[in-house]
C-alpha cells in the first residue's frame, strides 16, 4: 500500500525531495517544510504523482 511520491517546492516549483507514504492511513495531500537548495530556503513543499 506504500506509494512513492515527489514533494516539490511551491515558490520555485522544482521536484526536491522523494518519499514514501501510506495510502490508506493518510489520503489527503503531504505539506511538509523543507529545505529547498534552489532557493536557499526553508519553503513548503508539496506532494506530486511520481
Amino acid at each position: 500500500m506504500r506509494d512513492i511520491i515527489l514533494l516539490t517546492c511551491q515558490t520555485c516549483k522544482q521536484r526536491n525531495y522523494s518519499t514514501m507514504k501510506n495510502k490508506k492511513n493518510t489520503t489527503e495531500k503531504l505539506e511538509l517544510k523543507k529545505y529547498c537548495k534552489h532557493c536557499r530556503s526553508h519553503t513548503v513543499h508539496k506532494e506530486t504523482k511520481a
